[in-house]
């Protein structure tokens, strides 16, 4: 999708973060009454990340001024949180929000709208997504599924994991029972870790118990709400695996081209809205979520240069790997590396430079 035809279809600088976010609704040229139901990958005590499923329905209904009308449900309330893909290509339901690479063993190809290891920032993915093609390339993946997907929300860069015990070589992941799944497990396992899947509700148990010996989630925000600190103080960073995870909304492909044009647009104005919004929501909740997860015991420490250098070789790897393997992430694997490549070049010549200096720095007495 070129400048001009994102600028018109969505109405807002999405991919600048703007914070006027939309000028004015879609003309309602046909209202027709419209009731839809949505599933959630997420539990209603997830606010952010569920909120954002939540806040898409509530424009839809605004910007038709209540004539489309989509009703959110959690995890599991009608559909299970990782089959709501399923529900959705099949016509069960119109529409979900959920993070596309749950959907990894299907076909990996699903990374790329959602987190590849050593991949995007929020900000490059944004940029690939709205003016670098990556849109029409995952459109085309997508329509094998009868989905159209819609990217609506981003966590921003995640935190790398709760372990039991200090993580201070490469070694120190050899035989490591840790709760990480998609992409990330299969480059941890690389490295000597055993992945692990389990749900969000279970992950305090297994910690305490020492069924594993470490877990991912999300970030500060999110990881509080689990109390992961009390059982697993070593608190983790960067998540290379998860340098921005975007969350979509995916529309049945035949629910879709019933609609009328204008609502079509407003759908696609509501998930534009919902992903700043999100990632908005997470870099305002994570610092005090953070510096409170450290009064209560966590202890805040970065990967070593070692264990980012193995952990970048073997994501190389399995890139590769895929890439030969799977044509569907080859095609969009090839041009995503190039469009990344050259996005961090950028990156690295202003907003690596100041940050390097500034983000350590304290304006005022």
């Amino acid at each position: 999708m070129d400048r001009r035809n994102f600028l018109k279809n969505v109405g807002i600088g999405a991919a600048a973060g703007t914070a006027t976010l939309i000028t004015s609704a879609p003309a309602i040229a046909a209202t027709p009454k419209i009731k839809w139901r949505l599933a959630s990958s997420f539990p209603k005590t997830l606010d952010t990340v569920y909120g954002g499923g939540e806040d898409f329905c509530k424009r839809v209904s605004e910007l038709s001024e209540g004539n489309f009308e989509i009703r959110s449900f959690a995890a599991g309330e009608i559909v299970p949180a990782l089959q709501v893909m399923d529900a959705v290509k099949d016509g069960t339901i119109e529409c979900c929000h959920t993070a596309p690479y749950y959907f990894f063993g299907k076909n990996e190809a699903f990374a790329f709208d959602c987190s590849v290891p050593f991949g995007m920032t929020a900000r490059a993915q944004n940029a690939w997504m709205y003016y670098g093609g990556g849109q029409k390339l995952l459109a085309d993946f997508y329509a094998q599924y009868n989905i159209v997907a819609l990217a609506a929300g981003n966590s921003g860069c995640q935190m790398g994991g709760w372990y039991r015990k200090p993580i201070k070589t490469v070694a120190d992941f050899k035989g490591l029972k840790m709760r990480v799944g998609g992409f990330a497990g299969r480059v941890l396992e690389k490295l000597g870790a055993v992945p692990q899947q389990i749900p969000a509700g279970d992950i305090y148990a297994a910690l305490e118990k020492g069924t594993i010996d470490a877990a991912e989630w999300i970030g500060p925000h999110d990881d509080e709400k689990l109390g992961l600190y009390k059982v697993a103080p070593n608190y983790y960073f960067p998540a290379w695996w998860e340098p921005s995870t975007q969350f979509s909304v995916m529309i049945n492909k035949k629910e879709w081209d019933k609609l009328p044009k204008n609502y079509q647009q407003i759908l696609e104005v509501a998930a534009a809205e919902t992903n700043v919004r999100m990632l908005a929501e997470y870099d305002f909740r994570n610092p005090t979520a953070l510096a409170k997860l450290q009064k209560g015991g966590a202890k805040l420490s970065a990967f070593s240069n070692e264990i980012m250098e193995a952990s970048f070789k073997a994501t190389n790897e399995v890139l590769e790997e895929t890439a030969a393997k799977n044509p569907d992430f080859k095609k969009i694997y090839e041009p995503w590396r190039q469009f990344r490549n050259l996005e961090f070049q950028w990156f690295n010549v202003t907003e690596q430079a100041y940050a390097k200096f500034a983000f350590s720095k304290k304006l005022g007495k």
